[in-house]
C-alpha cells in the first residue's frame, strides 16, 4: 500500500498538473514525452464523485457505530445497573476527545493529507468499536433471577413465596457483594467510557476534512447538491444503527454462552437483556472496510470543471447568479488569490504555539459575524433536541407504551430516520434548484422550524398514567387500598432487591415478584418454555394463575400515531439542515471557511451533543418512582411516573425547538435590515457624486447634439 501512495500524490500535487502532462504529451512527439497511454488514463481516485461515494459510506458506517449505543441504551442500563444520567454521560462522552481536537484538526487540515488522516481516524473508530464489546466478555454471565452464584442454574422458583423456615440459604444479591464485584463494575464502566473517548478522537477528522475536501474540488454550483447528498446518505447511519439494534436486541445477551436448559424469558419481559455487544462488532467491521480507499486518494485533485448536466435544464436562460448571496459565493470560490490576507496564508509557517496565540483573534473575528453566530446557536438548539431524542427516544417508547426495545428501534429506524433523510434531501434540492440566497434560506429555515414545533404539540396528550404497582405506585382515583403491600404477603420472606414482576390481569395490578403476590408455585409453562405462569397467589382474586412480566399499557395503540407525528416533525426540521449550513459556508471569507466549519462543529459538541444527553437523562431520572439497589448503591430505575416522564422529556424537546425558532427569527430581522441599508446606499448617491452630476449636467446637451 505504501509504495503506491507516493507516485499518486506526487503526480497531482496541483489541480491542473494532470492536464498539463496530457497537453505536453500530445505536443511533443516521440521519446520520453510519449508515455504509456494507460498512464494518461485518469484514476478513479482522482474523481470527486468517487470521493463523495467513499465518504458517504464511511460517514454512514461511522455514524452507525456511534448511534448503535443510543439504540441499546436501555439494555446497557439494565445489564450493568446504570442510571439514565450515567448512560447519558456515556453516550455524550465520545464528544470529549472530539471537542478537544476538532478546531485544530479542521484548521491545520488544509495543509495535510486529508484523505489519509480520514483513514487513520477510521482505524481508531474501528478499535473503539471493538473495545466497546470487551465488557461483555470480561463480565460474568447475566443473572436475571438473582440466584447468586454463577454455577447455579437459572431457577424459576427463586422468587416464590416461601415461609421463613423454608427460605433457601442463598443470600440476596446485595449480601453477595464484594470488593471484587465493585472493582469489576468500575472496570466495565471505565472501559466503556474509554471506548467512547477513543471513538470521539477517531471521528475528529472524518466530517470536517471530508466537507472541506469536497467543497475545495467540486464545482461551485454542485457543492450544495453534493453536501445535501452527503448529509442525506450519512443520515442513514443512525437509521441503520437502530435497525441493527432492533435485530441484535432480539437475541439473548449471552448467546455465546447460553446456560444449560436455556432461559425462561421472552423479549417482552422487563428483565430481558439483548445482545447489545454484537452490533458493535458488525459496525466496527463496516468502518474498517470503508477506511481502505482513503489511503489511495491524493492530497489534491483536479477541480471539477462542469456543472452537473441534469441540473442545467431550465437554468440555462441566465448564467448570472440571481442574488447577491450567489455573487458573493462565486467570488469567494473563484481562482486562488495569492495576495489574500488571512491566517490561512501564514499558518503553514506557524508553530503550534504561535497558532495558539493567533487563534483567539481569528476565532473572535469569525464569531463577530451576527449571522454566523445566530445560525450556529440555532443549530446548537436543534442538535440538543436531536441528541436527547436519539439517545432516549427508544427508552421513552419502551416505558410509555410498554413495547420491546427491538420494536422501538424498528419504529425509529423505519419511520423517523427515513423521513429525516427526505427532509435533508428536499432542503438541498430547494437551495440548488431555486438558487436561494441568504434571505430565502433564512425564511425556509424559519418555516421548517415552526412547522416542526407545531407538530410536537399534540404529543403531550398522547399517553397515559402508570398502572397500579403494589407497594410502589398508586393512582389516586383507583382502589386506594393498593398503595401498600397487602397483608397477604406477610408470611412470605420476599427479598427487597429481587425483581421478577407478575401482572394480575383482572385488576391491572403489578407485583414486584411472585413472592409479593403471595404465589407459591409455578403451574404452567407455555410450549416454548419461555412464558411462565404462577399460581396459589394469596394476593390475587381466585389465586391466579398470573403471567410473568409487566402489565401491558392501555396506551399501546397510540405508539404508531405518536411516531408518525414525531417523524413528520423531524422531516420538517431536517429541511433546515442544508440551507442553514450554506448560510455558514457562504457567509465567511474563504480563508476562514475551514475554521468556520471547525468552530461550528466545536460549538455543537460543547453546547449540544455533550450536555444534552446528560440533561435528558437527569430529567428522566427525576421521574423514577422505584430504584433497584446493587451493592448498596442506586442502580437502574424499575418504574417511572409516565405522565411526569412524558411532560419532562417532550418539554425539553419543545424548549430547544423554540430556541431555534427564535434564532432564525433574529436572522431574518438582521438580513432585512442589511438589505434595507444596502438599498439605501444604492438609491442615495454620495454628496461628491451629486456635485459631479450637477456639474456635468449643462455640458451634456451640446455633446449629445454633436453626436
Amino acid at each position: 500500500m505504501g509504495p503506491r501512495i507516493g507516485p499518486v500524490g506526487k503526480e497531482l500535487q496541483m489541480p491542473n498538473k494532470h492536464m498539463k502532462v496530457m497537453v505536453d504529451t500530445e505536443d511533443t512527439p516521440g521519446g520520453k514525452s510519449s508515455p504509456n497511454p494507460q498512464d494518461l488514463r485518469p484514476s478513479v481516485f482522482h474523481s470527486i464523485k468517487f470521493f463523495i461515494l467513499c465518504h458517504s459510506f464511511l460517514q454512514l458506517a461511522q455514524l452507525m457505530i456511534s448511534g448503535y449505543l443510543k439504540s441499546s441504551i436501555s439494555t446497557v442500563e439494565k445489564r450493568f445497573g446504570l442510571s439514565s444520567q450515567t448512560s447519558g454521560l456515556l453516550a455524550a462522552f465520545n464528544e470529549v476527545g472530539n471537542t478537544a481536537l476538532i478546531v485544530f484538526v479542521s484548521y491545520f487540515g488544509s495543509r495535510v493529507h486529508r484523505p489519509r488522516l480520514i483513514g487513520y481516524g477510521a482505524i481508531l473508530v474501528t478499535l473503539a468499536g471493538v473495545l466497546m464489546t470487551v465488557p461483555h466478555f470480561i463480565s460474568e454471565p447475566y443473572r436475571y433471577d438473582h440466584t447468586g452464584s454463577v454455577d447455579m442454574p437459572q431457577d424459576l422458583e427463586a422468587s416464590l413465596c416461601l415461609p421463613a423456615t423454608d427460605t433457601p440459604t442463598s443470600a440476596p444479591s446485595n449480601s453477595s457483594c464484594s470488593g471484587y464485584t465493585e472493582v469489576q463494575h468500575l472496570t466495565v464502566v471505565g472501559i466503556m467510557f474509554m471506548a467512547q473517548t477513543l471513538l470521539g478522537v477517531g471521528s475528529v477528522p472524518i466530517q470536517p476534512f471530508g466537507i472541506s475536501y469536497i467543497d475545495d474540488f467540486a464545482h461551485n454550483s454542485n457543492s450544495p447538491l453534493y453536501l445535501g447528498i452527503l448529509f442525506a446518505v450519512t443520515t442513514m447511519g443512525p437509521g441503520m444503527a437502530y435497525g441493527l439494534g432492533s435485530l441484535m436486541l432480539r437475541l439473548y445477551v449471552d448467546i455465546d454462552r447460553m446456560p444449560e436448559g436455556g432461559i425462561s424469558l421472552t423479549s417482552k419481559d422487563p428483565r430481558w437483556v439483548g445482545a447489545w455487544w454484537l452490533g458493535f462488532l458488525i459496525s466496527a467491521g463496516a468502518v474498517a472496510l470503508a477506511a481502505i480507499p482513503y489511503f489511495f486518494f491524493p492530497k489534491e485533485m483536479p477541480k471539477e470543471g462542469h456543472e452537473l448536466h441534469f441540473w442545467r435544464k431550465g437554468l440555462a436562460v441566465s448564467e448570472a447568479p440571481v442574488n447577491r448571496g450567489e455573487d458573493a459565493s462565486s467570488e469567494q470560490n473563484s481562482g486562488e488569490n495569492p495576495e489574500k490576507d488571512g491566517l490561512a496564508q501564514i499558518a503553514p509557517d506557524l508553530t503550534v504555539t504561535q497558532f495558539i496565540k493567533v487563534f483567539p483573534r481569528v476565532l473572535l473575528r469569525t464569531l463577530r459575524h451576527p449571522i454566523f453566530l445566530l445560525v450556529v446557536l440555532s443549530q446548537v438548539c436543534m442538535s440538543s433536541m436531536v441528541a436527547g431524542m436519539a439517545t432516549f427516544l427508544p427508552k421513552f417508547l419502551e416505558r410509555q407504551f410498554s413495547i420491546t426495545a427491538s420494536y422501538a428501534n424498528l419504529l425509529i429506524g423505519c419511520l423517523t430516520i427515513p423521513l429525516a433523510i427526505v427532509g435533508i434531501v428536499v432542503g438541498g434540492i430547494l437551495v440548488k434548484r431555486l438558487r436561494l440566497g441568504p434571505m430565502r434560506c433564512g425564511t425556509l429555515c424559519l418555516l421548517g422550524t415552526l412547522s416542526g414545533l407545531l407538530f410536537s404539540l399534540p404529543l403531550f396528550f398522547m399517553g397515559c398514567s402508570t398502572h397500579q404497582i403494589a407497594g410502589i405506585y398508586h393512582q389516586p382515583d383507583v382502589q386506594p387500598g393498593l398503595e401498600l403491600f397487602p397483608g397477604c404477603m406477610e408470611p412470605c420472606s420476599c427479598p427487597s432487591d429481587d425483581f421478577n414482576p407478575v401482572c394480575d390481569t383482572s385488576t391491572g395490578v403489578e407485583y414486584l415478584t411472585p413472592c409479593h403476590a403471595g404465589c407459591t408455585r409455578v403451574v404452567q409453562e407455555a410450549p416454548d418454555k419461555r412464558q411462565v405462569f404462577y399460581a396459589n397467589c394469596s394476593c390475587v382474586a381466585g389465586g391466579g394463575p398470573v403471567p410473568a412480566g409487566s402489565c401491558d399499557s392501555t396506551c399501546s395503540h397510540l405508539v404508531l400515531p405518536f411516531m408518525i407525528l414525531v417523524s413528520l416533525g423531524a422531516a420538517l426540521a431536517s429541511v433546515t439542515h442544508t440551507p442553514s449550513f450554506m448560510l455558514i459556508l457562504r457567509g465567511v471569507k474563504k480563508e476562514d471557511k475551514t475554521l468556520a466549519v471547525g468552530i461550528q462543529f466545536m460549538l455543537q459538541r460543547v453546547l449540544a451533543w455533550m450536555p444534552s444527553p446528560v440533561i435528558h437523562g437527569s430529567a428522566i431520572d427525576t421521574t423514577c418512582v422505584y430504584w433497584a439497589q446493587s451493592c448498596g448503591r442506586r442502580a437502574v430505575c424499575r418504574y417511572y411516573d409516565h405522565n411526569l416522564l412524558r411532560n419532562r422529556f417532550l418539554g425539553l424537546q419543545f424548549f430547544f425547538k423554540t430556541g431555534s425558532l427564535a434564532c432564525f427569527t433574529l436572522i431574518l430581522a438582521i438580513l432585512r435590515q442589511q438589505n434595507k441599508e444596502e438599498g439605501t446606499k444604492e438609491t442615495i448617491p454620495s454628496p461628491g457624486l451629486q456635485q459631479q452630476l450637477l456639474d456635468s449636467g449643462p455640458k451634456k446637451e451640446p455633446e449629445e447634439s454633436r453626436v
